[in-house]
């Protein structure tokens, strides 16, 4: 037997027990007649003693050879420790070693495997299997489970069956890039893999199944970033016979029961936002409500004073920084160049310090202290605050605003880690206009159906149509995201119309789901949860790599395997593809 306990599980009722564990050596301290080492595994660390004139010599000799990372099985009595550490689980004992042996040595490692570690991320990700041995990574992981066992048990309760569906799928020309899989049998043919199980869900509804849930890896080519990754996991789900409430009442169940079981918080009821509103007053779709300073409109109160800056702008916008009239010309400056940046893209920035003694604004030559009053207001400041407005055109300005919030935000510790604040975003506009392309596009995907009231409007006003969609926001991110789907095939095809679509080319495309709508579809709709968005949530930090067990870097490399790479010339030949 390699051990008869785990590392983390003895204490003091164990004392005078004889056991054997079995780990990895985190650290050795030989202080001459005594040495100490500790012993991991993935339950925890227990201290091992070996005492000169105690252990026999040849354990002494044994013990003197061990290195960091060797793996080891030892046998001995449990003891108290006489300097107790209260740092761990296992601090009050020790294990008198009677027995050791080496089941494997180990290199030096490239790095220290401790929770502060001396290893750079590309380092860490190269040895990630080193990387996993942390108990901070590993923790990361073990949440990522009790997530994935929570919602799986929720789910069943509430009668959903997991289906697995195809990975080797159809390409469609919507959405993101997709990865594509050549075909060896069928040259010249490609499969690709999803990007989400859309179709299938809904072809399981149209099967019958009523209620589907899935935990499915899905793929995209596009570009990453913290919260990205070529392949990522969906909480994917299906419901027949329901309408936007029935969808939002089980998930948000969901939700609230990942957080009581998880987290043992409870959630009051999420609270529904339009897209309209979510982007006037918070300049993004997916608003973090967990602090005020909302975007107010000053154009009206701005313009026809003579500043041309604000005259020929189609929005003027402001937000009120609570406290902040004290900041320094440099801090201003700081904030100006920040919002400057090409990823924010504003010109510049105009403020108004509500001062003691009045108004100090970087306009007072074009407005009087009527104007810089009622601008005010507006924005509901009071003395001792500071409005900071931005202008230009509406979408791109808004966006800047959100933007600079968000980091007004980060700067002045307004995003408590602990505070939750959920919403519903709803009613999103069904469809985008595309300059480049010169067409529309979905804003979700093609199979979200319209609101009822707007689907008169699709003919003439394809751009004021509502989706009868919604995505789930919490502290800023989108967690969630679904819609009620059309399940008729002559409004799939208008739609089809709509975003471009020949009829031949929908039918080449999408002919089998049609085709499906015309077998008693019955009216359906869904969702589906980044997983890994929501375990990064859970665990508080931004980036998801941090609980995916081998993720890729920036660049969509695996650095631990070296992949992507080049295959050789007889498989390209055998799949009758050539690099030239």
């Amino acid at each position: 037997m390699f051990r008869t306990h785990n590392c983390g599980e003895l204490r003091m009722d164990h004392v005078n027990q004889s056991v054997s564990l079995s780990g990895w050596i985190q650290k050795i301290r030989d202080k001459g007649g005594m040495i100490w080492v500790d012993l991991r595994d993935r339950y925890g660390i227990t201290q091992l003693i070996f005492e000169e004139g105690k252990s026999s010599p040849e354990l002494l000799t044994e013990v003197q050879k061990l290195g960091r990372e060797f793996v080891v099985k030892v046998s001995g009595t449990v003891i108290e420790r006489l300097a107790k550490n209260p740092q761990i689980p296992t601090g009050e004992i020790e294990i008198k070693v009677k027995e050791l042996v080496v089941l494997n040595p180990s290199k030096v490692p490239p790095f220290l495997i401790e929770d502060d570690t001396d290893g750079g991320e590309d380092l860490r990700m190269k040895y990630r299997y080193l990387d996993l041995r942390r108990q901070v990574v590993r923790k990361n992981l073990e949440l990522r489970h009790k997530l994935n066992r929570a919602t799986r048990n929720y789910l069943d309760d509430q009668g959903f069956i997991d289906v697995e569906t195809p990975v080797l799928i159809k390409s469609t020309p919507e959405g993101a890039r997709d990865f594509v899989v050549p075909s060896r049998m069928n040259p010249g043919e490609f499969y690709a893999l999803p990007q989400s199980p859309q179709t299938f869900k809904q072809l399981l509804m149209v099967s019958g199944l009523d209620r589907y849930y899935q935990i499915v890896k899905c793929f995209r080519d596009e570009d990453l970033r913290a919260d990205r990754q070529p392949e990522f996991t969906q909480i994917d789900c299906e419901m027949s016979f329901v309408e936007q409430s029935d969808v939002l009442n089980t998930f948000e169940g969901l939700v609230k029961h990942l957080f009581k079981e998880i987290k043992g918080v409870s959630l009051e009821n999420f609270p529904l936002m339009s897209y309209a509103d979510a982007m006037s007053s918070y300049g993004s779709d997916k608003p973090d409500t967990r602090f005020k300073m909302l975007i107010k409109d000053l154009t009206t109160a701005s313009q026809g004073k003579g500043f041309n800056v604000f005259d020929q702008a189609e929005v003027v916008l402001g937000i009120c920084v609570p406290g902040a009239a004290n900041y320094s010309r440099k801090q201003i400056d700081a904030l100006t160049d920040w919002v400057r940046r090409p990823q924010i893209g504003a010109k510049g920035m105009v403020y108004v310090k509500y001062l003691e003694e009045g108004y100090k604004s970087s306009v007072n030559k074009f407005y009087n202290i009527e104007d810089l009053a009622s601008w005010a207001e507006l924005t509901e400041a009071s003395q001792g605050d500071l409005i900071l407005i931005l202008s230009g055109p509406k979408e791109p300005t808004l966006k800047a605003m959100g933007a600079l919030r968000l980091e007004l935000g980060r700067q002045l510790n307004l995003l408590d880690p602990d505070q939750f604040n959920p919403l519903w975003v709803v009613d999103f506009p069904l469809l985008e206009w595309d300059e480049d392309t010169q067409r529309y596009h979905a804003m979700h995907h093609p199979f979200t159906s319209p609101k009822v009231s707007d689907v008169e409007l699709l003919e003439d006003q394809p751009g004021a149509v509502r989706a009868n969609a919604y995505d789930l926001v919490i502290n800023g991110v989108e967690i969630g995201g679904g819609s009620i789907r059309i399940h008729d095939r002559e409004l799939q095809q208008t739609m089809f119309r709509h975003l471009g679509f020949s009829e031949a080319e929908a039918q080449a495309q999408f002919g089998f789901l049609m085709q499906a709508f015309e077998y008693g579809a019955p009216p359906h709709g869904g969702i589906a949860f980044g997983f890994d968005r929501l375990c990064s949530l859970f665990g508080g930090v931004d980036s998801i790599r941090d609980f995916i067990a081998f993720p890729k870097n920036n660049a969509g490399r695996d650095v631990m395997i070296d992949t992507p790479s080049t295959i050789s010339t007889e498989q390209l030949e055998e799949l009758k593809l050539s690099l030239k």
